[in-house]
């Protein structure tokens, strides 16, 4: 708007109103312009809620390709006390006779000679031999491999190394033997080396992640004090020689850091001592040093003065003691191998803690009545069949603590004590004639898995127990009527928006209009504004013909026999009301019968297969169709990842917006000229009104 307006002083009429009543004549076209786009906007929204629909209906047919939708098997057997058995979609629809079962699967156990004769949670050291323990620090690391190699480098941070052949390293869970000096490693084993790089006969994975339990000469730990501490307890335990102990000490004030001198101490058994002077008692079982009044004068002051912050550190230097051993066992996963590293303070319950939990294939059992204990491989089955390989035994233990505290055999060494092996067996059967066995006693054959529970034979039991695998025709029923909901709801939905009364009187409110109604009628306008937007379109009407196409084209191939070849040969037909839009209704007895009848033409009835679009099933053809009605609504809609220059509707919504723009432009040019001629009145009446009165004035003299 340029100029000055003058708003009737000189008229006496109301300028403004009368502009404004001016230009609701001249905005009526643009409301119009902005209906329309108020239309075609809740046209996009109604295409794009059809696409939704269609999406969730080709989600349900991509189950419904699924063969287990149509393969549900029940499984029966004449004693299940003796032999059970489940069935997946792949299984065959068949019998099995199962006339002997000699023997059932067992896994190995092995029983320790001569009960433990130590505290089940005590330490180990000091109750032990000194001879079985050495001295290093156990420490740890985890890696990730950045590329695949033989050779991988490990950065062990300035940490002096030793006693290489007491390692324990896994990769991805599995353990691998330590070799050392000139050794070649093969598929269970890695060679160490002195620097502590690791050599692998095979390639380690990228991204793999190695684990390492090393042995250093000593480790460095530390603790923060305060000026109320009055005990500390370092990681490690067992601790076998301290070579250093000391306080180190730093103060800050107004941001600057000063490094005090550090406060050494000595021990003399288990007293920690400042010179002369005993501050603490140590325990080396536990890492804990506890001290008592003496150390108050050198811990940091109870209220730091003028802001100054204290930083106090008791820092220990030490080694400890150490044992190991190892075991060996034979899974359905390969050999395994684990080496165990202990500290002196660890107890026989953190033992058995660390094997269960250390997926070597061992369940460890201590019992604290007889003080005993036992180990049993976790898998049933005779799996080492080389008897030079641990004499033919599926778990080997090694170590002094093995052998010498658990009081267990080495069964790659010598003889076997009697009655110290319970021996893996296989489950031994006779099935459909045929004598064989498994490692276990749950086992799979054809997609039958079966689960052996009691031996029995010919004596005892003159009926073989029988496996009976047939369909399962109450599920494949539930699916077909499952589906069919599902298609009859996207139908009714499709159906309800080609047949919505359209309103064409109530068009979308302006803005004008919507100050005069009230919410409740606003609502009540929409929703007539709103109705009828895809009356009769023919995106969706083209889908509900394609899509009655694909239900009642017959299915001609091989696989479908000629009596259940088509819907209505199996009981599903189309509902006499063809307002419905051609919902379906089952003859429940017809499809049970059907699935019953001859379940694999029913099964390609549906998900077949084939070069041509008769010789494919009806859920393919329908995913085929509802793919394409898709595509062609989002050309028309979109989706609300598309820009409007990417549909039909959104180019005309640029359009017509640019029809917004240009006719408001227009507008505020008409708005300036009504104010530019009202203006120019208002100051000629004022002229005139001047001028009268000059002549009222002259003519008074």
């Amino acid at each position: 708007m340029s100029g000055i307006r003058v708003g009737g002083l000189a008229s006496g009429m109301d300028i403004d109103t009368l502009v404004k009543d001016l230009m609701k004549a001249e905005r009526m076209p643009l409301d119009k312009i902005k209906q329309k786009k108020q239309t075609l906007e809740w046209q996009r929204d109604d295409y794009r809620a059809m696409n939704t629909l269609l999406l969730d209906f080709r989600a349900e047919l991509t189950q419904m390709k699924l063969s287990t939708k149509y393969r549900a098997r029940q499984v029966s057997s004449s004693s299940e006390a003796k032999v059970t058995a489940t069935a997946s979609s792949a299984a065959n629809q068949t019998s099995y006779s199962i006339s002997k079962v000699s023997q059932l699967a067992q896994a190995e156990t092995q029983l320790n000679l001569t009960p433990i004769e130590v505290e089940a949670s005590k330490g180990l050291y000091g109750v032990t031999s000194a001879s079985l323990w050495r001295e290093g620090a156990i420490k740890s690391k985890t890696i990730n491999v950045s590329e695949s190699s033989t050779t991988v480098s490990v950065d062990y941070g300035g940490d002096t190394l030793k006693d290489l052949d007491s390692w324990s390293v896994s990769v991805n869970g599995k353990g691998y033997k330590v070799v050392t000096g000139t050794a070649t490693p093969d598929e269970n084993s890695v060679l160490v080396n002195s620097d502590g790089s690791l050599v692998f006969s095979d390639a380690i994975a990228k991204d793999s992640e190695i684990k390492i339990g090393y042995i250093a000469n000593e480790n460095t730990d530390s603790r923060s004090v305060s000026h109320d501490t009055t005990s500390v307890t370092f990681s490690q335990g067992s601790i076998k020689n301290v070579s250093e102990l000391k306080l180190t000490r730093t103060s800050t004030k107004d941001g600057n850091t000063t490094t005090l001198s550090d406060v050494n101490f000595s021990l003399a058994g288990d007293k920690v001592m400042y010179g002369t002077t005993e501050v603490g008692t140590f325990n080396s079982e536990t890492g804990s040093i506890t001290f008592n009044d003496a150390m108050k004068t050198h811990l940091p002051p109870e209220t730091p003065e003028d802001g100054t912050t204290y930083d106090y550190k008791l820092e220990m230097t030490y080694s400890q003691n150490y044992t190991t051993f190892q075991l060996d066992t034979h899974t359905s996963k390969g050999d395994l191998h684990q080496n165990y590293i202990v500290a002196g303070n660890e107890s026989i319950n953190n033992i058995v803690s660390k094997v269960n939990s250390s997926g070597v294939g061992v369940t460890m059992f201590f019992d604290s009545q007889t003080k005993r204990m036992s180990m049993t491989r976790t898998e049933t089955g005779d799996l080492n069949k080389d008897v030079s390989l641990h004499n033919g035994y599926e778990m080997a233990g090694s170590g002094a603590l093995f052998t010498d505290v658990m009081n267990f055999h080495d069964v790659s060494t010598s003889t076997i004590p009697v009655g110290y092996v319970t021996e893996a067996k296989n489950a031994s059967f006779v099935i459909n004639g045929l004598q064989t066995e498994r490692t276990s006693n749950a086992f799979e054959m054809s997609g039958v898995t079966f689960n052996l529970k009691q031996t029995f034979d010919e004596t005892d039991s003159p009926n073989p127990v029988s496996i009976s695998v047939s369909n399962d025709s109450t599920s494949v029923f539930d699916n077909i009527v499952q589906f069919v909901n599902k298609y009859n709801e996207l139908i009714g939905k499709i159906q309800t928006e080609l047949s919505e009364e359209r309103y064409r009187s109530y068009a979308p409110l302006t803005d004008d209009q919507r100050e005069s109604l009230s919410d409740t009628q606003q609502e009540q306008w929409e929703e007539k504004a709103k109705s009828g937007l895809l009356r009769r379109d023919p995106i969706l009407s083209n889908a509900l013909s394609t899509m009655r196409m694909n239900f009642y084209t017959p299915v001609l191939n091989d696989s479908v026999s000629s009596t259940h070849n088509q819907l209505a040969k199996i009981g599903i037909t189309t509902t006499a009301n063809y307002l419905e839009g051609g919902k379906l209704i089952i003859n429940e007895a017809e499809l049970k019968k059907a699935i019953e009848a001859d379940s694999t033409s029913v099964e390609n009835l549906f998900r077949g297969t084939g070069s041509t679009d008769s010789q494919t099933g009806i859920i393919n053809r329908l995913y085929n169709s509802v793919n394409d009605t898709m595509n062609k609504l989002k050309v028309k809609a979109g989706n609300s990842f598309s820009s409007n220059q990417q549909f039909d509707i959104g180019r005309q919504l640029e359009d017509v917006d640019k029809r917004i723009d240009r006719y408001e432009d227009r507008l505020i040019q008409i708005e300036n000229r009504y104010w530019k001629q009202f203006t120019a009145m208002e100051k000629a009446i004022q002229q005139a009104n001047s001028q009268s009165m000059y002549l009222m004035q002259q003519f008074s003299y």
